[in-house]
């Protein structure tokens, strides 16, 4: 596995693995390589050095990143458990129950549902501010 920096046309800096070195020329070549934040297409990558450890550092660090995740795991559910207690779902009505919300002044009801990212978008041309929560399942 390679990590690699990569920046699209909008300089917007990313990284990710592959496989191999060839396998970013190859994914990049055919176009199936996006920008996260703009989805651009156009990417360029940066040379990255090797990242040296010992067995030990490596433990430590896998150790960490348990502990950390858990910790972030269990606050994202009690997030979860809070919204789903005193908020209203409401499906993928989202957008259209947010609107109702949000153009009436008077109807301050807290709700929480799906949207696609062209909701999203039209929601924000609109000066909708929406916040995603990662949705963390219970069993998992």
């Amino acid at each position: 596995m390679i990590r690699y920096n990569l920046k699209c046309q909008n300089n917007h800096e990313f990284e990710s693995w592959f496989s191999n070195s060839d396998e970013f020329d190859k994914l990049n070549k055919k176009k199936l390589l996006e920008c996260i934040y703009c989805s651009s297409k156009k990417i360029t990558k940066s040379i990255m050095s090797p990242m040296i450890s010992n067995s030990k550092n490596k433990q430590e660090k896998i150790y960490k990143i348990d502990k950390n995740f858990s910790s972030e795991k269990k606050q994202l559910l009690q997030l979860r458990r809070y919204i789903e207690k005193n908020f209203n779902y409401v499906g993928k009505d989202f957008s259209k129950k947010v609107r109702e919300v949000y153009y009436d002044k008077k109807n301050r009801k807290a709700i929480y549902g799906t949207t696609t990212p062209k909701e999203r978008e039209e929601l924000a041309e609109e000066g909708i501010d929406l916040l995603t929560v990662p949705w963390i399942n219970k069993d998992n």
